[in-house]
């Protein structure tokens, strides 16, 4: 059991770094209004680096949320239980190559990463920036390769880093809102990509998702989660052997 005198001591010292941080941008904020333009750029870059650690994670997805709504599938990272049961079905001793569109800030990449052979690789694709920059600064792992391209282009990709097919390729990006018919096509691609008897992992607010996959895959199976906000439907397209 944790010691709740040790829990308030951490409590008390996160709020302690959280106020300390706030404090520092406000006075940098008073210096960047009274500095001319060339003592103003290290000023900017300490209001960046304390936002940054003052939001970690949660503000770099919130930012690229704000940058690409249509292409960001939702504003809050998906919980440890949709995690696990969307990956509950991959067989990690026969998977060699695990593809992820839209990544965000890594929160199946972590779990992809800790169930993988070591010999095994993880490629995730994003169109943000942002996130590829952050995985890339966060993730420190031999078989992690953070790609900053498009889904559609995913059968290019793979090939470049030396790959025919991909054994599973797991999606949240919201198909619904994708903009140009790029949904039909994404599933398309996706399709080509993967192995005979590999699978599409597909985790949805809606449930027209389906709709792309049904096109292509075989066998689809279906789950939710409600322990999510918001609760989503769980897809697992099987291609067959």
């Amino acid at each position: 059991m944790s010691n709740p005198k040790i829990q308030q001591i951490n409590s008390k010292m996160i709020v302690t770094e959280l106020l300390s941080l706030y404090l520092g941008c406000i006075v940098d904020f008073r210096r960047l209004s009274l500095s001319n333009g060339v003592a103003k750029k290290p000023i900017i870059g300490r209001i960046q680096a304390r936002l940054g650690r003052l939001f970690g994670a949660w503000g770099v997805f919130f930012k690229g949320f704000l940058k690409h709504p249509v292409m960001v599938g939702s504003i809050i990272p998906s919980s440890d239980s949709t995690v696990k049961m969307m990956l509950d079905p991959v067989k990690w001793d026969e998977c060699d190559l695990f593809v992820e569109y839209g990544p965000g800030v890594g929160t199946f990449c972590r779990p992809v990463l800790e169930r993988m052979k070591p010999n095994a690789a993880l490629v995730v694709i994003d169109l943000n920036p942002d996130f590829i920059a952050y995985l890339s600064k966060t993730i420190h792992d031999s078989r992690f390769y953070p790609i900053h391209g498009s889904a559609a282009d995913v059968q290019e990709i793979i090939r470049d880093l030396g790959h025919e097919k991909a054994d599973y390729i797991l999606s949240g990006l919201p198909f619904s809102t994708l903009p140009d018919n790029l949904g039909p096509k994404i599933a398309q691609e996706t399709y080509n990509a993967i192995r005979p008897g590999g699978a599409f992992l597909v985790y949805q607010f809606v449930r027209r998702a389906r709709d792309f996959m049904a096109v292509h895959f075989d066998h689809i199976d279906n789950g939710y989660s409600f322990w999510n906000i918001l609760p989503c439907h769980l897809f697992w397209g099987w291609k067959s052997k």
